[in-house]
C-alpha cells in the first residue's frame, strides 16, 4: 500500500488559536529533502519550526534548572529517547516516562516491517517515527489531542509526518469499528502495542509509595521480588486487549514491562480466535526479545504469528 499524501483527523481536535498560530510556521519539506538536510552541519540546539509546530502545547527544556524535580532523571536521557531532542522534539509528562528509548524502537521497527502498521498507542510518536522508516503507511492512534499533536510535530522533525496516519481515537473504538466494516479498504498487517503498564509505578503494586526520583538500585530489588500481570494493563486486561488485536492481524508485537510473567506471555499463544483451528494444526511459537540499553534491561517485546524468527510464513 502505497504512502498517503494527505493528512487528516487531527486538525479539528486542536483548539482554534493552537492552529492560527500556527498559520506562519515554516511549510515542511519533502521527505528526501529533509533527510538529506539532517546530514549537514547545522546547529543542531536551534529548534525546527514546521507547519505542525506545537510549541505552544508544552515547554522544551534545554536545561536541568528548567525541569520539575519528578522528570530530572528522565530529561537526562532526553537523547536516548529522540536523537534530534535539540531540535525541537516535544514530549508532555506521560510521554517523558513512557517514551520507547530510540534505538529500541528502530529495532523494534525493523522486525515490523510491512505495508500498513497500526500503532494503537502512539503517545509522543517514538515507535511510529520508526516505524515510519520501515513500513509504507503508519496509523498511530492516541486518545490525547495534545499527545497526537506532540507525535505529528516530532515526526515532522525527523521528516517523516507524511508517512502516518494520525487519528484521535480510543483504540477499543476503533478496533470495533475496524472489524464491523462488511469490507476492510485497507488490510492491517501488523499491530504494535504498547499499552499502558500503569505509570512510573508499574514494577509493583507496592512501589506506587516511591517517589519517582526514589534510589534505581532500591528499584531494581524491587523488581527482582515482583513480576508483572497483564491484568494491570489499561485500559483493559492485557489478555482481553490481546484477543481483540489479534482478531485485526496474527501479526503482533506487544511491548511489555521486563518483569512481565513469562507464563501468561506463553498462555497468550493458547488462545484461538478462529473456529477453524483443529488440534491437528501445528502450535505457532512466540518470541520474547529482551531489550537492553547498555547493562540496563528496560523491557520486552513479545512476537506473534509472522513476525516470529522462522516463522515469517505465517505472514
Amino acid at each position: 500500500m502505497g504512502k498517503k499524501p494527505n493528512l487528516t483527523g487531527l486538525s479539528r481536535f486542536l483548539p482554534q488559536d493552537f492552529l492560527n498560530s500556527n498559520a506562519t510556521s515554516l511549510s515542511e519539506k519533502p521527505q528526501n529533502q529533509s533527510r538529506s538536510a539532517k546530514k549537514c552541519k547545522t546547529d543542531t540546539h536551534v529548534p525546527v519550526r514546521t507547519k505542525y509546530d506545537a510549541t505552544a502545547l508544552v515547554p522544551h527544556y534545554t536545561t536541568t534548572h528548567e525541569v520539575p524535580e519528578n522528570l530530572q532523571k528522565y530529561f537526562s536521557q532526553r537523547k536516548r529517547y529522540f536523537s534530534l531532542y535539540d531540535r525541537g522534539c516535544l514530549l508532555d509528562e506521560e510521554g517523558w516516562y513512557s517514551v520507547t528509548p530510540e534505538n529500541i524502537a528502530v529495532q523494534i521497527a525493523d522486525r515490523c516491517r510491512c505495508d500498513t502498521i497500526l500503532d494503537p498507542f502512539c503517545g509522543v510518536g517514538g515507535n511510529a517515527i520508526a516505524f515510519a522508516k520501515t513500513c509504507e503507511h503508519v496509523i498511530a492512534l492516541d486518545i490525547s489531542p495534545t499527545r497526537l499533536a506532540l507525535a505529528r510535530h516530532n515526526a515532522a522533525i525527523y521528516g517523516v509526518a507524511d508517512r502516518i496516519e494520525f487519528i484521535l481515537a480510543d483504540y477499543i473504538s476503533f478496533a470495533n469499528a475496524y472489524l464491523s466494516r462488511p469490507h476492510s479498504t485497507r488490510n492491517i498487517d501488523v499491530v504494535f502495542l504498547s499499552p499502558p503498564w500503569g505509570g512510573p509505578g508499574y514494577i509493583s503494586p507496592s512501589e506506587n509509595n516511591i517517589s519517582a526520583d526514589s534510589n534505581a538500585d532500591f528499584q531494581d530489588e524491587l523488581e527482582a521480588h515482583s513480576q508483572y500481570s497483564l491484568s494491570r494493563i489499561q485500559p483493559i486486561h492485557g489478555v482481553d486487549l490481546f484477543r481483540l488485536t489479534k482478531r485485526i492481524s496474527d501479526n503482533i508485537a506487544y511491548f511489555l514491562p521486563r518483569n512481565t510473567d513469562l507464563n501468561e506471555i506463553s498462555a497468550l499463544g493458547l488462545l484461538e480466535t478462529d473456529e477453524g483451528v483443529t488440534l491437528d494444526d501445528k502450535p505457532q511459537m512466540i518470541e520474547v526479545e529482551e531489550e537492553w540499553m547498555g547493562s540496563k534491561l528496560k523491557a520486552l517485546t513479545c512476537y506473534f504469528g509472522g513476525l516470529v524468527a522462522g516463522q515469517e510464513h505465517v505472514f
